[in-house]
């Protein structure tokens, strides 16, 4: 072999190991971007006011107004809620304890003023509607990261910003039951680790939950989703939708721990 030849060898087999070494980037591993979401800033001694619609499927409308307050107690965090309208729901209270480690089920109190009584969420109750939204109790808490696997789907657009699709099912019967769902899909948004759109599988009816956030604003260097759309669907057809506003966002308010608690949440604001 002549030295020409010799060189185009080398130059071949050092092209082809730089190609097998940089040619693909490596797969992005779907768990480690669900625990970027989960250690996400979302803010601390947080004040909002919420207007929840809800839209029913000959487009009939109800607005319900909510002023809500949270505070982080190490990993876990505080949640208080207060409708202040419509008179029909007025003096409602829902106060929710989110345990971060998932070592026990979250703590979840609703207070009906007309009853004069509060009520506790029950795990086998956590599926069900939260207020006649779409939510349901659950959705009213952050996930436990342990509590799902994870399998990255794709990479798509959405509203012009990268995301990663990726499929999250329950890793047991008893999360599969508390949150009524067989799998959900969610959009990660890969500049910000936020979930900025999501498909969830009901366990029952043939039903399908489709969840946006219509809207993202940047509030104290925080992200936040000040517009969130969701709507249930059973074969293609919306059967409701339920779109929560929220405005005069603060953070790094004075909050004391005492604050949320069963009394406050009877004594109301």
């Amino acid at each position: 072999m002549n030295n020409v030849c010799r060189l185009g060898s080398v130059l071949f087999i050092v092209l082809s190991l730089g190609m097998a070494q940089y040619g693909e980037a490596d797969p992005v591993d779907p768990r480690w971007v669900m625990e970027q979401v989960d250690a996400r800033d979302d803010g601390d001694n947080q004040m909002a006011d919420n207007v929840m619609t809800l839209i029913d499927q000959n487009g009939n409308e109800r607005k319900r107004t909510i002023r809500m307050f949270s505070k982080d107690k190490g990993r876990d965090t505080l949640r208080m809620q207060f409708f202040l309208a419509p008179a029909d729901v007025k003096d409602t209270g829902f106060l929710t304890y989110d345990y971060y480690g998932g070592e026990k089920d979250d703590d979840q109190w609703l207070y009906l003023p007309d009853l004069r009584k509060t009520k506790r969420i029950a795990s086998s109750d956590k599926s069900s509607s939260f207020m006649g939204s779409d939510f349901s109790y659950a959705d009213m808490t952050r996930r436990v990261l342990d509590e799902w696997s994870y399998t990255l789907l794709k990479e798509d657009v959405v509203g012009g910003k990268d995301v990663w699709l990726i499929e999250a099912m329950p890793v047991s019967k008893v999360v599969e039951d508390r949150y009524g769902y067989k799998k959900s899909i969610v959009y990660v948004q890969q500049d910000n680790y936020m979930v900025v759109r999501a498909i969830h599988v009901l366990q029952k009816g043939n039903k399908i939950k489709y969840m946006e956030a219509k809207n993202i604003e940047k509030i104290d260097e925080i992200w936040v989703a000040t517009e969130i759309w969701m709507k249930s669907t059973r074969k293609k057809r919306t059967l409701h939708r339920t779109v929560l506003k929220s405005e005069n966002i603060q953070f790094n308010q004075d909050m004391e721990e005492s604050f949320f608690s069963v009394r406050q949440l009877e004594k109301g604001l």
